[in-house]
């Protein structure tokens, strides 16, 4: 018989207590894993500086097989830390460079006739597109017309890509990283919110820290930058993505992320009242869906054996920032999305004392 490590959780529900037991192989997966992410964050330091909570962020997409959205002004570095993030592990990497002139056949590949000498014939041959990659790295999603925007969103959703009425099944593991600039809107096609919200997090670079912007200066501007070793594999991404799905989530927590999202909707009854004047849109099931698949991820490199509401309200922002619509009122007010949930979590662990 296998040995196994015992974790146990307290809950303020009426399920007090939960008794977790995991397989001594689990268990090494986990502390494994941990491991893995220091690593990788050691590894990228070396080309990044700063912008750790960016680092976690688009490490917990790929532990939930969810997509990204980076979102920060021109020169932070957001294609930089995509591209160096693939290079710390042995997947495959696609940069698409979204402008207006680009086509659907571009992302997803097309069909071209072509010879074949042994049958003596011409026939199509299917000729992949750059989406045919485990990490997509989908720059200045905003700049290209809706038809090429609805390709990419397509193959999010449906992990394949249809050409001349053929489905064409997209490599496991599969992610989409987006960069988009929020100052610019002149010639420009913002995501409507329901394509957004197949993003599973939006992820907000800000401006370094004055001690950061001086790192940043002595090691870009001499020579060139150092090469990345390779230190997870993709295999074993598959398996910490199935390990993440068996971390047990309490009943409490269920309950905490339906009441936040529930929350967030101006129609719905359990809404507070500032909400009521405050919000256009709510979030919707999805939401509930990748606050519990984020707050795993995070539990687990966090070393820990169950979700607890922290993990849980660690997630929040990212996953409800751009599920949140503030309507006039709260925009002449200068109120954002982000102060919306910090609000509604506060509000939420004071009913829950």
């Amino acid at each position: 018989m296998p040995t196994t490590r015992t974790k146990k959780a307290t809950s303020p529900s009426s399920n007090s207590s939960k008794e977790t037991t995991f397989a001594h192989e689990e268990v090494k997966q986990i502390e494994s894993l941990q491991l893995i992410f220091k690593e990788i964050k050691n590894e990228l330091s070396k080309i990044i500086v700063g912008q750790e909570d960016a680092i976690e962020k688009l490490f917990l997409c790929l532990l939930s097989k969810g997509h990204g959205l980076l979102m920060g002004v021109p020169g932070l570095a957001k294609t930089l830390l995509v591209n160096s993030l693939a290079q710390t592990s042995s997947l495959s990497f696609g940069r698409i460079q979204f402008t207006p002139d680009l086509m659907p056949s571009d992302v997803t590949g097309t069909e071209i006739l072509q010879s074949n000498k042994e049958r003596g014939n011409r026939e199509f041959v299917f000729i992949k597109g750059p989406i045919f990659a485990n990490v997509i790295l989908a720059d200045e999603v905003n700049r290209t017309p809706p038809k090429t925007q609805s390709a990419l969103l397509e193959a999010m959703q449906e992990k394949n890509v249809t050409v001349a009425g053929k489905n064409h099944a997209l490599k496991e593991p599969f992610f989409v990283l987006a960069t988009q600039n929020p100052i610019e809107q002149e010639g420009t096609y913002p995501l409507p919110e329901a394509q957004l919200d197949r993003f599973m997090f939006i992820i907000r670079m800000d401006y370094p820290q004055r001690e950061q912007e001086i790192s940043i200066a002595r090691q870009t501007t001499s020579g060139s930058l150092p090469k990345l070793k390779t230190i997870m594999t993709g295999s074993k991404l598959k398996r910490y993505q199935d390990l993440v799905e068996k971390i047990p989530v309490p009943d409490h927590v269920y309950e905490l992320a339906v009441d936040l999202v529930r929350r967030t909707r101006p129609g719905s009854s359990e809404a507070p009242s500032w909400i009521k004047q405050s919000i256009q849109w709510g979030a919707g099931p999805r939401a509930v869906q990748f606050l519990i698949k984020g707050a795993r991820a995070h539990a687990v490199i966090k070393g820990n054996f169950i979700v607890s509401e922290e993990d849980l309200e660690s997630v929040a922002e990212p996953v409800l920032f751009h599920r949140i619509i503030t309507n006039f009122h709260a925009r002449s007010e200068g109120i954002t999305s982000a102060e919306v949930i910090k609000r509604l979590i506060e509000e939420l662990r004071a009913d829950n004392q």
